[in-house]
Parts: C-alpha cells; structure tokens; sequence
C-alpha cells in the first residue's frame, strides 16, 4: 500500500500521459491496454502488477469498452474520483475531436471511400500490432509459452484457451466465462472462510450537418446509447454488432455502407474503438449527436468503474480475491486472443495484407525502438498504394 500512498508521478503527468496515449494509441482495445501496461507498469513503474491486474478484471466484469474503463482505473488508483475523470477526459477527447472532424468531412464529400484503401493497409498492421500486445500481456498475467509455465499454471491456461476458443465461436465475450473461471479458481487455490460454513447469510452480485439535430431524435440517441455502454461488455468488438442493429436495422439512422465506414473510421483513429459512436451521433444529428451520443455511451463506464473502486482495491489484498482476480485475467486474455483472431479474419484478406501484418509484428519484436504509429502511418500509405495498382 506504500506505493499507493505516495505515488512516484503526478496528476498532470497522469493527464498528459492518456491525453498522448488518446492522440496516438492506435490498434483499439486490445493495443491500448497493452500499451497501459508497458507504459505505466513496465517502464515507468506509475502502477504496480496488482494493481493493474485488479484494473482489468473490473474492466471485464463491469459493461462498456475495456479500455476506457481500463484508463479510468488506473486513474482512480492514486488519485481518486479526480484522477479517474480526468484520466478518462483525456483518453476520449482526442478521438472525439478527430472523429467529429471526420464526420464533416464526409458529410461534406458524401463519403469516405478513400478511407477503405487507408484501412485495407492499416486493418492488416494493426492485426501485428495487437497480436505482439496479447502475447506480452499473456506472459505477464499467465506465464511464458514453456512446458514449466504449462505445468505451473495449467489450470490459468486451460482459462487462457478455453476463453480464447469461445470468443473465436460466438464473436463476443463471455462475462460468465469470466466470474466462472474467477470462482473456480478462487475456490482451488485460496477457497475463503465463508466457504466452510453451513450456512450462508447472502450473496452480493455485483453545412457539414455540424448543427443539424432533432430534439426527438436526440432523445432516442440518448436513450440507444446508455443501453449500448450500459448492458454491452467487453471491447469495442462487441460493441459493433448491437451498434449495428440499433443503428442500421431498428432505427435505420444509417445505411449499412455509412456503418461499416463509421467502423473504418474507429479502426484508423487512435483512442478506444468505441469513439465510433461519435462519428455515428454526428451524421445523425449533427455536433449535438456526436456530443450527446459519446456521453450516454461513456457516463455508464464511468459510473461502473469508479463507483466499485474503493471497495474493488480494498479487497484485492484478500488471497481468495486475489486467485479469482487471477482466474478471470486468464480469461480475460484468451478472450483478448480470441478477439484478434475474429479480427484477424476481417482484416487479412489477401496476401498482401498478410505480409503487412507479418512484417510489422517482426518489426515490433526486433526494432522495439519503432513508435507504432510510424507503423500505421506506412501501412495507410501502402495501402492506398496497393489500391490503386490493384
């Protein structure tokens, strides 16, 4: 608790670092919070290995997108209420104002279709991107690929596997996997006191369209999207398919092209995926849409993140929390694999886009020194380029 009491950074620096992290985090939720992790836990030492453990296990249990969720936690860590919503402000900001850029820019030109040769090279990069994420955050919260790790942890990889194999059949993530494995694991290697009584008391279940909006239609966007952050769970890859069935087929608000360029353009913002939602508020209903959209779909993950935090951290020093915590990040990270491969299959379509994916996870393990948006930045322009010629 030292380390909680008297952290080695400050409050602006906290600010700063998700305000950049906002602006240049390519690769959705995946990349970000494994970006969190080598930043703030590897090389600057902000937060510690529990901590962040604990920070992601409530961002999986909790609905809304994994890694805002994730940011405001770490927020919350050492600075409270404070820390929390200014770390989460500065994390969607930056994408926000991007996406809402872009959303005039389509309504001015009538459409992005520049932008699917963009996201042909940058979909393929992003795949090696997250894929060299998952394989350090397993590592971290597992163990290494080895026969000792295996024999060690073999009941966190079964989690590990059998997490990854479900999301790659339902194309969604399982909560109740998550409090499965946490409970089983809890139960094996640290089973609480309360476990051996007879009886138990209770259970707690924890002109460019800029200004143009309808005051009914902003009710119903309001309403959609608290629903959206407030019941879907997991990253933006679940968020997708209830997006698309509020959006294009309940209410016909966009045709289906207009939804799949608001996914492109998610996917080539940096920030968390789920900022599409500004893009979709905005050509719906113009600035106003955009606004009042982001906030219904946030406010919820604030909410759910923050309020359970105190106790969250309280807890967390118990051995049995503890061994659900590690239950439920194995998970959790299987999961996070099984979202890249559902990803992946989007994404590598062709030869071509699988070298660029190849190439690029080869050069995050042997050129480290590479920042990931010079990646992205070449992969856009080779894709443009391969477009063109093909």
């Amino acid at each position: 608790m030292q380390n909680q009491l008297r952290p080695n950074y400050t409050l602006q620096q906290l600010v700063l670092y998700f305000l950049k992290l906002g602006t240049t985090g390519f690769g959705g939720p995946v990349a970000l919070v494994g970006y969190m992790h080598k930043d703030l836990v590897e090389n600057r030492k902000w937060i510690s290995e529990d901590e962040y453990k604990q920070g992601l296990a409530l961002a999986q249990l909790a609905p809304g997108p994994l890694a805002a969720q994730l940011g405001i936690y770490l927020g919350f860590v050492h600075y409270r209420f404070i820390g929390a919503t200014l770390a989460g402000l500065a994390f969607v900001i930056p994408s926000f104002i991007m996406v809402v850029l872009l959303g005039m820019i389509y309504k001015l030109y009538g459409g992005l279709s520049w932008m699917q040769a963009v996201f042909y090279g940058v979909g393929a990069a992003v795949i090696g991107i997250i894929v060299i994420s998952t394989y350090k955050l397993t590592t971290k919260s597992i163990g290494k690929f080895s026969l000792e790790s295996l024999r060690a942890n073999w009941l966190l990889w079964l989690f590990f596997v059998t997490g990854a194999a479900i999301t790659v059949i339902t194309k969604q993530e399982n909560i109740l996997l998550f409090v499965a494995a946490g409970l089983l694991y809890m139960f094996i290697k640290a089973p609480p006191k309360w476990a051996f009584k007879k009886t138990s008391n209770s259970f707690i279940i924890l002109g460019i369209g800029f200004w143009n909006y309808d005051t009914s239609v902003l009710m119903k966007i309001a309403i959609f999207f608290t629903k959206a952050g407030a019941f879907v769970f997991g990253s933006g890859l679940a968020i997708v398919p209830f997006l698309h069935a509020g959006v294009v087929v309940e209410n016909q608000w966009l045709k289906e092209h207009e939804f799949l360029d608001a996914v492109a353009v998610a996917m080539i913002t940096p920030g968390p995926v789920v900022i599409t939602v500004g893009f979709i508020g905005y050509l719906i209903a113009g600035f106003p849409g955009a606004l009042v959209a982001a906030l219904a779909t946030f406010l919820p993950c604030y909410l759910f993140t923050v309020l359970p935090a105190p106790y969250f951290k309280k807890i967390a020093a118990n051995t049995s929390v503890k061994a659900f915590v590690d239950g439920i990040t194995a998970a959790v990270v299987g999961a996070l694999l099984g979202a890249v491969i559902v990803i992946a299959t989007r994404s590598i379509v062709d030869v071509p886009t699988a070298v660029i994916a190849v190439v690029t996870g080869l050069l995050l393990i042997y050129y480290n020194k590479i920042k990931e948006p010079y990646i992205i930045i070449a992969a856009a322009l080779l894709g443009i380029i391969l477009k063109e010629l093909f």
